[in-house]
């Protein structure tokens, strides 16, 4: 199985980054489709369309691909080795955050979908930042390797 894996690890980094790419559109995206749903009338046509658009980011391609995400990632640290590198313990560290942020954003979707927001655009405009700032930390850490 392990010949298996490392004759094939350029497929499996192959398909990490295009998880890791789809996870990150989602978590860019759905915090923007909130910030406009803020601006429509609960139970109006508007924000019932932006509930199936959110409904449907985050359980067809955001929750896949973070799946896919933590499978690979993992997947790859063994088959290289790369367990003991102080810049993967990192990484690993600002990926949890990630997924926090992830999580976060479902519970704010299910405020939206029983029309309970209470939430601001401008907070949503602000928790659009975050994953763009780990997503910068993160492809510091795997292209520099600074430690």
């Amino acid at each position: 199985m392990t010949m298996f894996l490392s004759d094939n690890i350029l497929w499996i980094e192959a398909f990490h980054v295009i998880a890791v790419i789809a996870w990150m559109a989602g978590l860019l995206y759905l915090p923007r489709l909130f910030v406009y749903h803020t601006e429509t009338v609960p139970g109006s046509v508007e924000s019932e369309r932006f509930k199936v658009m959110e409904r449907r980011l985050l359980r067809g391609i955001m929750n896949p691909a973070m799946v896919a995400v933590w499978i690979l990632g993992p997947l790859l640290a063994w088959i290289t080795g790369a367990w003991e590198d102080g810049w993967l313990h990192a990484k690993f560290a600002l990926v949890l955050i990630l997924t926090f942020v992830h999580h976060l954003l479902g519970v704010w979707r299910k405020d939206f979908e029983r029309d309970a927001n209470t939430r601001t655009a401008r907070f949503y405009r602000i928790w659009n930042e975050v994953p763009t700032l780990l997503m910068v930390a993160i492809v510091i850490l795997v292209v520099v390797k600074p430690f």
